[in-house]
C-alpha cells in the first residue's frame, strides 16, 4: 500500500491524498461503507459502485468468522470473490465486538475468550488468530487486535488496557510479518491508539504505534458515549503525533458533522454504521439538513430526496414516495434511504476534497457543519 498526500488546506489540519492498493485507488478523505458481514444492508454492489460511489468498503472479523464462517469464505478465494467487490475492502478486528459482549467474555493476556451471540459456542481470539482470521477474509487493509475500552473508564483500567492493546499489537505485527496473503495480493496492517480520553495514554499510545512504520494507523476508542468535544480534542491530540506521511483512519465515527470535524483535524478515513442504521429507521442525512421522513410533512413533498448531491435514488424518488414507502414498511423504503445517505455521506467526503484541493475547506467546513445538522 502506497500514500500519497496531495494536497493542505492552509487554514486547518485537513488534507486531500490517494492510498494506492491492489484493488485500486482511494482518494482521501474518504468515508468506507459498514459491511458487517460481507454486505453493506440493502445495498447491491452495483449501487454500491454506481450511486454511493464508494471506493472502500469494510467487512467484520468477528460476524464473518462466525458466519459464513472462514472454510466458506477461502473456498471462494476470500471476502473480495464471495461477495463481488473488486475494489479495496478494510476489515476490523473483531475487537470491538468481542468487548461488546461484555457479560460473556473473559479477557486475559493471551487473548480473550467469548461466547458466540448466535448460538453460545465458546471462542478465543487471539493476536495471532485474528491476524490469521483477517488473513483468510482478504481484506487489503486489515486491522490490530485491540481492546476498545468503555467510557467512562477509570485510569488505571484505560492505562492496563493501552498496555495489553500494545502488548498485543507487537504480536500481531511479528504475526504479519512472518505470514503472506493467501489470495496473490498485499495486504496492509493499521495499530490502533488507544488510551480512552487520558491526554498522557493517548500520547504514549500513539508515539508507540507509530514507532512501528506500518502503512497506515488508526484511532480507536472514540465515539463510544464521550461528549464530542472530547472526542475532537483527542483526535487533535493525537493526529498532531500520528506521521504525516501516512493515512489515519478514525474508526466509528459518525455524523455529518463530526466528519467534517474530523477532516479538519486531520484525519484521512472515517466509517460508521449511522446512514445506513438510520435510514432504515426514516432519517435522511441531506445537504440541506436531517429529515425525518415519516413526519407528516413530507406527505405530499413531491421534490427529489436530495437535488443537491447527484445519484439515481436521491434525484429520482420524491420524498413523498419514500415516505410511504417507509410507513407501509416495504423494503424498497429501506433501500433506497440506505442508498441515499450513502451517497450523501460520500459525497460530502468528495466536496471536503475539493475544497482542500481550492484552500476553501475551513470556511466551507463551518457552514455546512452548521447546515447539515439542522432539522427540517
Amino acid at each position: 500500500m502506497k500514500f500519497e498526500l496531495q494536497h493542505k488546506d492552509p487554514k486547518s489540519k485537513a488534507r486531500a491524498g490517494e492510498i494506492t492498493t491492489d484493488h485500486g485507488t482511494i482518494r482521501t478523505p474518504i468515508f468506507m461503507p459498514v459491511g458487517t458481514a460481507g454486505t453493506v444492508k440493502a445495498v447491491h454492489t452495483r449501487e454500491l459502485k454506481e450511486d454511493v460511489k464508494a471506493q472502500i468498503i469494510l467487512g467484520n472479523t468477528y460476524h464473518l468468522y462466525l458466519r459464513p464462517g472462514l472454510d466458506i469464505l477461502q473456498q471462494a478465494g476470500g471476502l473480495h470473490k464471495f461477495n463481488g467487490w473488486d475494489r479495496p475492502i478494510l476489515t476490523d478486528s473483531g475487537g470491538y465486538q468481542v468487548f461488546s459482549l461484555a457479560g460473556t467474555r473473559k479477557i486475559t493476556e493471551e487473548g480473550v475468550m467469548f461466547k458466540s451471540h448466535i448460538d453460545g459456542s465458546r471462542h478465543m481470539f487471539t493476536p495471532e488468530g485474528v491476524m490469521d482470521i483477517e488473513r483468510k477474509i482478504g481484506a487489503d487493509i486489515i486491522m490490530a487486535f485491540d481492546e476498545c475500552t468503555p467510557y467512562p473508564c477509570d485510569y488505571a483500567y484505560a492505562k492496563n488496557s493501552m498496555e495489553r492493546t500494545h502488548r498485543w499489537l507487537k504480536r500481531c505485527v511479528d504475526r504479519v510479518d512472518e505470514t503472506e496473503g493467501l489470495y496473490g495480493y498485499n495486504q496492509t496492517l493499521f495499530p490502533i491508539v488507544q488510551g480512552s480520553v487520558y491526554k498522557d495514554l493517548r500520547e504514549r499510545s500513539a508515539e508507540t504505534i507509530a514507532s512501528y512504520g506500518r502503512d497506515g494507523n488508526a484511532i480507536g476508542g472514540l465515539s463510544v458515549g464521550e461528549p464530542a468535544e472530547m472526542m475532537y480534542e483527542t483526535t487533535d491530540l493525537v493526529t498532531n503525533i500520528l506521521p504525516e506521511d501516512k493515512p489515519r483512519y478514525l474508526m466509528g465515527v459518525g455524523t455529518p458533522a463530526n466528519i467534517l470535524e474530523s477532516i479538519a483535524l486531520g484525519v484521512d478515513m472515517l466509517d460508521c454504521v449511522m446512514p445506513t442504521r438510520n435510514a432504515r429507521n426514516g432519517m435522511l442525512f441531506t445537504s440541506e439538513g436531517i429529515i425525518n421522513i415519516r413526519n407528516e410533512k413530507w406527505k405530499d413533498d413531491f421534490s427529489p430526496i436530495d437535488a443537491n448531491i447527484g445519484g439515481h435514488v436521491s434525484l429520482f424518488y420524491t420524498k413523498a414516495y419514500l415516505r410511504h414507502l417507509v410507513h407501509a414498511k416495504e423494503m424498497l423504503g429501506a433501500q433506497i434511504a440506505s442508498i441515499h445517505n450513502l451517497t450523501f455521506y460520500l459525497w460530502l467526503v468528495n466536496e471536503a476534497r475539493e475544497k482542500i484541493k481550492t484552500g476553501e475547506f475551513a470556511s466551507w467546513k463551518n457552514m455546512m457543519v452548521e447546515k447539515v445538522s439542522r432539522r427540517l
